[in-house]
């Protein structure tokens, strides 16, 4: 009920409105939000790089409302590359396609897509789809293979989220055809018909699948990260749940899985602990470092999925 309220207030106007004028709010949210700058992203991105952890960079908005703005998404994703390129940090980009028009124009969207794919293409870079409410997934992946199929881009992956029925066929699928997939439980409110309503079951259903990735991983060579730590391998798991975690690190000994060739992916601010400990032993960690003015959605389903984050809202707002 209460993960479902504030879903619910992370999509409200109203709520936005309200919670954004209160100068606390942001102190509490900025422990999960780098800054509002693309300069102070970039920070955050070299101190996780000192320690040897790699990054992926989002400037927050989703649901752009005009074609015009849109394409000003798009165009901030480019600079955002150019300026990684020009840092010499170890980052790639994520971005929502309906930050770049998908619920605007299909057509708009696909061509701002391509457009970012494009560039990444050309300074050696890669591009994650975010995955977002069900209403989106088919379009989402319907895009994300004409890009690979149509347009020959490899340097661009997909998420995929175990709390989907789902996601063992598109997993499979997407196996098969070498996709770079991220992994994660995933963070909207979804009807029971759709998506598994209990905890334990979108964890067990988070260890099928990071198993049926790494089957497809060594079956397609173990590819591995590169060198620069831009380009991650096939399996990308994004959890703090240290019991998926050591689920994943046992499965993939236990198959042979190099460790190079398996990603965690972690959220700024959230178990930096278990950042650094992973990286110490070897493998690939990836924190995902989002910035920007359109902070609210991001730190209301950060709430939401765990009590502790509200409870550290709540105490300050107490103290107002």
């Amino acid at each position: 009920m209460l993960r479902s309220s504030l879903i619910y207030l992370s999509k409200a106007d109203w709520a936005r409105q309200v919670v954004t004028r209160w100068s606390f709010a942001w102190r509490a949210a900025s422990r999960f939000i780098a800054g509002e700058k693309l300069e102070d992203a970039i920070d955050v991105v070299r101190t996780l790089n000192q320690k040897g952890i790699n990054t992926t960079l989002d400037h927050l908005g989703e649901h752009t409302t005009s074609e015009e703005n849109a394409i000003q998404a798009a165009q901030d994703v480019a600079d955002i590359l150019d300026c990684i390129h020009l840092a010499g940090v170890r980052s790639n980009v994520s971005i929502k396609l309906t930050q770049i028009g998908l619920s605007v124009d299909e057509e708009l969207c696909q061509a701002n897509l391509q457009r970012i794919l494009q560039r990444a293409k050309e300074i050696g870079s890669f591009v994650r789809i975010d995955m977002e409410d069900s209403p989106w997934v088919d379009k989402t992946l319907a895009l994300f293979r004409e890009m690979r199929e149509t347009y020959g881009f490899r340097n661009v992956g997909v998420v995929i989220q175990t709390y989907l029925y789902r996601s063992e066929d598109d997993i499979r699928r997407l196996g098969e055809e070498g996709a770079r997939i991220r992994l994660c439980k995933g963070a909207y409110k979804e009807p029971a018909e759709i998506a598994y309503p209990k905890k334990a079951d979108v964890d067990a259903n988070f260890d099928r699948l990071a198993g049926i990735l790494m089957d497809y991983s060594l079956k397609q060579g173990c590819p591995e990260i590169s060198e620069n730590g831009i380009i991650p391998p096939l399996p990308a798991l994004a959890t703090h749940d240290e019991l998926r975690i050591d689920f994943a690190k046992e499965y993939a000994r236990k198959i042979g899985l190099p460790k190079k060739a398996l990603e965690f992916q972690m959220l700024h601010g959230i178990r930096r602990d278990l950042q650094e400990s992973l990286a110490e032993e070897g493998y690939p960690v990836r924190v995902y470092v989002p910035y920007g003015t359109e902070w609210y959605p991001y730190f209301t389903r950060r709430l939401a999925e765990r009590p502790a984050n509200l409870w550290f809202f709540l105490s300050n707002l107490v103290r107002q």
